[in-house]
């Protein structure tokens, strides 16, 4: 089973780690048993399970039934659960209380994205005993900050800032770190620099990890796609055509047939 500690010897060892993001039951269940090593329960699902533009809508409700039923289907991965916005923002208090919602539910570790304004959330969370995943670069909560979803780290002074926030929130506690968006260099350079792992999503194949969003490498999800994205199969296509082809046979009487009825 993968723990906090084992991912954190993955990069001593220089082993690679494997992370997709899961919001059901199903989805959990095929992950885990394909031995992916993270299975992060993203804020993400606002947008490929809910249809939002942003992750900003999702709240703490939905993300603890998503981490709920992801938990259930799991017995290797270890589960990490992006904490929504607001849900850790507005005091360390309430950090602290929703983090441990999270854990009450089945996640092993909380995410939180931002440095340098959540240094004293992470070191409190830590204290606790709840393991915290650190998240840096273009951090979709703080989208209408950027203007959008555009690379970040590109001048020298932003790039020696996140570097400090890595170090910042390795110092807090910080079992891994995320990298959203970030020139190939910069994220090498992080990684150098931090003795924790770090988790690359459009970072560059320097990171000790990958993560991906599972509907993205699997065709499910159309409505924009990043260049960072492989995708490894076309599985929208083939629902669309299967579900096409029943329609077809119902309304032909083609189904059900003999085979599939009872005398």
């Amino acid at each position: 089973m993968v723990t906090v500690e084992s991912i954190i010897a993955m990069k001593r060892e220089k082993k690679k780690i494997v992370c997709l993001t899961a919001y059901d039951y199903t989805m959990a269940k095929i992950l885990d048993k394909a031995g992916i090593d993270i299975i992060l329960v993203g804020d993400s699902a606002a947008n490929v399970f809910a249809g939002e533009k942003t992750t900003l809508p999702i709240t703490m409700e939905e993300m603890l039934y998503h981490t709920k039923v992801v938990y259930r289907a799991v017995t290797n991965s270890l589960v990490i659960a992006d904490m929504p916005f607001l849900s850790f923002q507005t005091s360390v208090s309430d950090a602290v209380l929703n983090a441990g919602r999270f854990l009450k539910t089945g996640a092993c570790g909380v995410k939180l994205e931002g440095g340098t304004p959540i240094i004293d959330t992470v070191k409190r969370l830590v204290a606790l005993g709840i393991p915290v995943m650190g998240h840096l670069g273009l951090t979709p909560q703080s989208i209408h900050k950027f203007g959008g979803y555009t690379l970040q780290g590109k001048t020298r002074d932003a790039q020696q800032s996140m570097v400090k926030d890595a170090e910042l929130l390795e110092s807090a506690g910080c079992f891994s770190i995320v990298l959203e968006k970030i020139p190939a260099s910069l994220a090498k350079k992080i990684t150098d620099t931090v003795s924790i792992p770090t988790i690359g999503i459009g970072a560059g194949p320097h990171c000790d990890g990958q993560i991906l969003v599972l509907h993205d490498i699997l065709g499910l999800f159309d409505a924009f796609t990043p260049k960072y994205v492989k995708q490894y199969a076309a599985i929208g296509t083939q629902i669309r055509q299967a579900v096409e082809t029943y329609r077809d046979e119902v309304r032909k009487g083609q189904y059900p047939d003999k085979n599939h009825s009872f005398d």
